[in-house]
């Protein structure tokens, strides 16, 4: 774009927010400036301005070959408003809790451009105005006092790169401390506020002159790298990988982190294993691995607890076991093929026990024999899975409540105190004899360490789950990990029951699992349930999708768009991606006018919303997905329904929640829809994986629709090399347990 290379300065009104980049922050806003009849496209790093904002802006003019004139931002500021409209918009946008857009209107009519001195000074004036009482002064007061605060961290945050969008929780977690904290150790940051990783904190702790080979950087950033790294899936790393990870992205010198490892290993951060307790990995591995500590723990501590509750003796037997299949399957008026009959013998005989199956292989009808069972030998029966999702869709198909895991362990969220954490561990371990944990496969190390601790030695521990679905999101592959271990009894489902084999959507799942392409035309006996778009331009796919959810599918299958419709998409970029999708489908399906724009994301009342982070306040964790009921600006909170639950979300915590329209396959474990519509295309070549497929698929109960070409769904089929996770669980249980015959 042509500039003008002169720098000059503007003051400006922001009317709208046209885009938002929540990764760089890059912002395209039509401003107002006096003298101009016309708005101004102003581009360039702006942290979330919001409309009715005052601002100073730095920069120069150009014209772009396209847009035409813009006003390039090297730099800004926030003023407050002058004029009476100014400041009714700036009021009325939920900048101050306990003023909305009426009584913004109401307070500018009563008292003009002297508004915003009258709140700053004299608030006691404000009983002059219609409506408000003692109680929505001190509400105002509190605000107009933090955002003062808030603009002052502002400023300084501002200065060093930091979103003022992330001010407040700032503010909030450190109060009047705030500057003082972030100056002396920035690094916390990335510790202490959620949405600041390590990256923006080390660039506030270079502007701030803290040296690149400053050991609190370096150590701070080996954490931040075995953090991605464990995000990633990995429980350790190769220690010489490692290394040269930390080296390459810290740009320091790597003989500069092998002496950090050493102190974070000294302070119990990180632990070092030699592997000289299994001599034939440590050639593999080099020199040694590095663990950070708290997966170590959860690791060891898994494998030496599952060798525990599998060596206290069984306590409950039945003499007569043919007499105990029989009486269940005629109470529950069901016949057991010979591999279910094998898995509940098992849970009977056994002190662990898996079960493993993809769908239609009758792991359900298992569950309810078992249960069956145990109620009659009267054992007290728990059921848990690792989502409220799958925990509702188990309740249903047992007969008997399953809860979360977290709950079932009785989670209660806080800091490091005492009152803080899992209440059911070893010291107060959980009141059953049997326990049953569904959809085993989205289990993280870290959640099954915990859940081992709860379980009473006397116990029997059932895990269900379908280990060629994608691993958990968290890190480790517990599942997996414990079956290759040969140390638990483990029953393997493959047949698919008569009712099933009806259903496309099963057939077609288990040619996919193994290696072949799915049908693509139905059966005479098989229901139509399974469909194939052929599109290869990605815009075309986008433009069917779309359709596919307005249109064709509630015309000719009843189904709800909202409600019964789920995208599941393999990446979060490109034009078939998550982010992109949920744009078109929230500006297709959703015609309300009101809503909110906060963090760089536009949220309508009616939207599709899903939960991005374990929020054990609220009691809504990682993937939940919820509609937006209401939007009060006036206290400053956003209203989402999660099945049945109302839970309110400050405007400063809508960066916890994305749209979900269309949501990654990952985030879909767990859940299953009416229907799913799965983009499918060699622009996701990087994600294209059996497992990935095949687990999108799985999550349709009535209708599967992919769309795409036949290419990129043959080259996810061909990928049976999932991403390989660094763990040593399966070795460690080889060592704990006795293998199993």
């Amino acid at each position: 774009m042509p500039e003008n290379i002169l720098q000059c300065e503007i003051k400006a009104q922001v009317e709208r927010v046209t885009y938002y980049n929540e990764e760089n922050h890059y912002t395209i806003a039509k401003v107002k400036i006096e003298g101009r009849n016309s708005l101004v496209t102003v581009v360039g790093t702006l942290y979330s301005i919001v409309p009715g904002e005052i601002v100073r802006l730095k920069g120069s003019w150009g014209v772009h070959p396209r847009w035409g004139e813009q006003f390039k931002v090297a730099s800004y500021e926030t003023l407050l408003p002058a004029t009476v409209k100014g400041i009714e918009r700036y009021l009325g946008s939920g900048m101050i809790k306990g003023i909305g857009p009426v009584m913004a209107k109401r307070l500018v009519t009563r008292f003009g451009e002297a508004t915003l001195d009258i709140i700053d000074t004299n608030m006691e004036r404000l009983h002059e105005v219609p409506g408000i009482g003692d109680k929505r002064i001190d509400m105002i007061k509190a605000a107009w006092d933090e955002q003062k605060e808030v603009r002052n961290v502002m400023v300084f945050l501002q200065g060093n790169g930091v979103s003022p969008a992330y001010a407040a929780k700032i503010y909030r977690f450190y109060g009047s401390d705030a500057v003082r904290v972030v100056s002396e150790n920035p690094y916390r940051l990335a510790v202490d506020i959620f949405g600041i990783g390590f990256l923006t904190a080390d660039r506030i702790a270079g502007k701030l002159g803290i040296e690149k080979e400053a050991p609190l950087r370096i150590e701070t950033g080996i954490l931040y790298v075995l953090g991605q790294l464990s995000d990633e899936g990995h429980l350790f790393f190769p220690g010489e990988q490692l290394i040269e990870k930390c080296s390459e992205v810290l740009e320091v010198a790597i003989d500069k982190i092998p002496p950090a490892i050493g102190s974070l290993a000294a302070q119990r951060k990180v632990v070092l294993d030699d592997l000289t307790w299994l001599p034939a990995a440590a050639g593999k591995y080099g020199a040694g691995i590095v663990y950070l500590a708290s997966l170590h723990v959860s690791e060891k501590g898994i494998a030496e607890l599952l060798g525990k509750l599998a060596a206290f003796p069984k306590q409950l037997r039945l003499l007569n076991l043919k007499d105990a299949m029989r009486w269940v399957q005629g109470n529950q008026g069901i016949v057991f093929s010979e591999r279910q009959l094998e898995a509940v013998r098992a849970s009977i005989e056994e002190k662990v026990l898996v079960i493993t199956g993809g769908p239609g292989t009758g792991k359900t009808t298992i569950i309810k024999g078992i249960i069956g069972i145990a109620g009659k030998m009267g054992q007290k029966v728990l059921l848990a899975a690792p989502t409220g999702r799958a925990a509702k869709r188990m309740t249903e198909a047992a007969g008997l409540e399953a809860r979360t895991i977290h709950r079932l362990l009785e989670y209660t969220p806080g800091g490091p105190s005492s009152e803080s954490g899992f209440k059911r561990n070893e010291s107060n371990p959980l009141d059953a004899g049997l326990i049953i944990i569904d959809e085993a496969s989205m289990v993280d190390v870290p959640l099954m360490y915990h859940l081992l601790k709860a379980v009473p030695q006397q116990a029997t521990l059932v895990l269900v789950g379908d280990v060629d679905q994608l691993p958990s999101v968290g890190p480790g592959s517990v599942l997996k990990d414990i079956i290759a271990s040969g140390c638990v009894a483990t029953v393997r489902l493959g047949e698919i029951f008569r009712q099933s084999t009806r259903s496309m959507i099963i057939v077609n799942a288990h040619r996919i699992n193994s290696g072949e392409m799915p049908f693509f035309e139905r059966h005479a006996e098989q229901g139509q349930d399974f469909f194939f778009a052929e599109i290869e331009d990605p815009d075309e796919v986008l433009r069917y999708i779309v359709d596919l959810c307005k249109n064709i599918i509630p015309s000719r299958f009843g189904l709800h768009p909202l409600n019964d419709i789920q995208v599941l998409t393999p990446m979060h970029r490109g034009v078939a991606g998550v982010t992109n999708v949920n744009v078109q489908l929230q500006e297709t399906l959703n015609g309300s006018t009101d809503g909110i724009s906060r963090a760089g994301r536009f949220f309508k009342v009616g939207d599709k919303v899903l939960q991005t982070r374990n929020n054990y306040e609220k009691d809504v964790y990682n993937g939940d997905i919820g509609r937006v009921v209401g939007i009060d600006r006036e206290v400053q909170e956003l209203r989402v329904e999660f099945d049945g639950r109302s839970i309110s979300y400050e405007f400063s915590e809508l960066d916890e929640l994305i749209l979900a329209y269309a949501i990654s396959v990952h985030k879909s474990q767990g859940s299953e829809y009416p229907a799913v519509v799965i983009p499918i295309l060699t622009q996701h070549y990087l994600l294209l994986q059996r497992n990935l497929i095949y687990t999108a698929i799985t999550r349709g109960r009535k209708l599967v629709y992919l769309v795409g070409t036949k290419k990129a769904l043959s080259i996810a089929i061909r990928n049976d090399r999932p991403h390989r996770r660094y763990s040593l669980l399966a070795q460690r249980l080889k060592a704990s347990i006795r293998p199993v015959r």
